[in-house]
């Protein structure tokens, strides 16, 4: 026997019925969205639809803005539900493929908000991006609305400000820098392209401005991008939660618009799943087919596709070191839960150190390599100078220092980082493992070789070859003997970064270059910003990885 349906809506129902009737074009996320949070929301007994001003919002809508798609009109109908007084829903994630008329959904939603009708007073809307152009582009939605003469007296309108004259509730545009934005007292945030945020300082400024006002709302509005481990893909991972087991005491409405598989972006039917707006909007179909053949002959094109399009996040495989989800399988089992990798105690063990100190005012980092059967454990340490020049516009989030998977870098005070501490640390390594070699680059070594030397530490030479650091010319141009195999171990998924999130970063900030004998290097996607100490590390010590191998002694 079925439950009684508690929540009444004809344009909840008719997009129900829609999606059962086109399950090809609804992608997974859609599909749990409407099984795990929308029936169940519709059966409870507590919730209150206030119908008559999701009524007023729609017609305000389209008879000031344009008509709204039906998915359009579903999801507004939960923005009008509420338990004891409280908005539901309180953050709405909408991720959409580019030109679905993302500013088209949010604007008159957001204008709606500051009239009478909806009726709460210096009820403010900030729009946020990470660029003012970004930003811009959105408030002007409302901006050209508002100035119409039909709204003389009803609104007082600026290029930066629109006031609604009877709630007194403001419209404006933010860039995300943070440092000029506290005090702000806003109804509703809009974050719009979260996927361009390297972490949450800007986010949190506003965020936690939200609650001062009756029936605070959140809506992220985005497409995917090349940020990895940031802001979007922590949501991400949250909202997969979410919406697999239907728990949700956050209040989350994450409408996800994506293709289920990369193969998928050979069928046309199936982009419907990443673009709900493609059947009402013809030219956004024929543009996606032009960007589609144009990718089949120049593949440079594809990740921009596959990112901004389908929202699958690319990257050209000529240039990566490897995908994204080989990166995240160094470091979780089951990459969906970030589930964390189980990994084999080598302590004891034989093992290699490694050494990166390619910028004494920037980065160093240094690990210790070790084999598991067939599978390569690297542990890195970081060292970051407070000093460096970069550091406040450093595309990792340093302030997560000391949560989980931020624990394996420190920050030193002074202009340089001490080799001393270096040394240190690799004198408490090898009191730890059996270390067979210490590789690092030549280009830093005389900087290291007296300390190595009042440490004890010997160098490995044609007289010496038992020494125990080995130096390698140029290790990101010899990268023609190591890289076939780290490609290897990489796809087989048998490298093991632990839980690190600046090793992922180190990894993905890495491009693969070849030169015209089809030898590939490694080198930065970014010189300054995107830094791939650790991963250049990683590099050092697997050219001596053989001298780790089990040895089998036969009797």
């Amino acid at each position: 026997m079925s439950l009684r349906q508690m929540v009444t809506c004809k344009e909840i129902d008719d997009y129900l019925a829609y999606a059962k009737a086109h399950p090809e074009w609804i992608n997974k996320e859609r599909q749990l969205l409407i099984k795990n949070i929308v029936l169940p929301t519709l059966r409870r007994d507590d919730v209150f639809f206030d119908e008559e001003t999701y009524r007023k919002c729609l017609q305000y809508c389209e008879n000031n803005y344009y008509p709204l798609f039906p998915y359009q009109k579903f999801i507004y109908a939960f923005v009008f539900m509420y338990v004891n007084d409280m908005p539901l829903f309180q953050k709405f994630i909408v991720m959409m493929g580019r030109g679905n008329g993302k500013d088209g959904f949010i604007v008159p939603l957001a204008n709606f908000f500051q009239t009478p009708l909806y009726g709460v007073e210096n009820y403010h809307i900030e729009i946020v991006a990470n660029a003012e152009d970004q930003a811009n582009e959105t408030f002007k939605v409302a901006y050209n609305v508002c100035k119409k003469k039909k709204f003389k007296g009803k609104f007082s309108v600026t290029k930066e400000l629109i006031t609604n004259l009877k709630t007194g509730s403001e419209l404006k545009y933010n860039t995300s820098r943070a440092e000029t934005k506290d005090g702000k007292r806003p109804g509703c945030l809009i974050l719009n392209e979260i996927h361009a945020y390297e972490n949450y300082e800007q986010i949190n400024v506003f965020e936690s401005a939200l609650g001062k006002v009756k029936h605070p709302r959140e809506f992220i509005i985005t497409t995917n991008g090349y940020v990895r481990d940031g802001p979007l893909d922590e949501i991400l991972t949250m909202i997969e939660e979410i919406l697999r087991t239907g728990e949700n005491p956050l209040g989350y409405f994450p409408f996800v618009c994506k293709l289920d598989a990369k193969e998928e972006k050979d069928l046309p039917e199936a982009w419907h799943k990443a673009n709900p707006s493609l059947e009402y909007m013809p030219i956004l179909a024929t543009q996606i087919m032009k960007d589609y053949l144009e990718a089949q002959k120049l593949p440079s094109k594809l990740p921009e596709l596959m990112t901004k399009r389908f929202n699958l996040p690319a990257r050209n495989e000529e240039e990566t070191v490897t995908s994204w989800n080989n990166i995240l399988r160094c470091c979780y089992d089951d990459i969906e839960r970030k589930t964390p990798r189980k990994t084999a105690d080598t302590k004891g063990k034989l093992a290699i150190l490694a050494l990166d100190y390619a910028d004494i005012r920037d980065f160093a980092s240094a690990g210790v390599l070790t084999q598991d059967g067939e599978e390569f454990i690297w542990r890195q340490h970081t060292w970051i100078c407070k000093d460096s020049p970069f550091l406040e516009k450093i595309k990792f989030p340093l302030n997560n220092f000391g949560q989980p998977e931020f624990e394996d870098f420190e920050v030193v005070d002074g202009p340089t980082i001490p080799i001393d501490a270096i040394i240190r640390w690799c004198v408490e390594k090898m009191n730890e493992y059996v270390v067979q070699k210490i590789t690092m680059d030549t280009y830093r070594y005389q900087m290291f070789k007296a300390k190595f030397e009042e440490a004890g530490i010997t160098i490995e030479s044609k007289q010496n070859p038992a020494g125990l650091v080995r130096l390698v010319r140029r290790i990101g141009s010899a990268c023609a003997i190591i890289a076939p195999e780290i490609e290897r171990l990489f796809a087989e998924g048998k490298i093991n970064y632990g839980l690190s999130s600046i090793m992922r970063w180190y990894t993905n900030n890495t491009k693969v270059s070849t030169d015209k004998y089809g030898n590939k290097m490694y080198g930065k996607i970014e010189p300054k910003l995107r830094k791939n100490d650790g991963f250049m590390a990683f590099v050092a010590a697997m050219f001596s990885k053989d001298e780790i191998k089990e040895q089998v002694i036969y009797v």
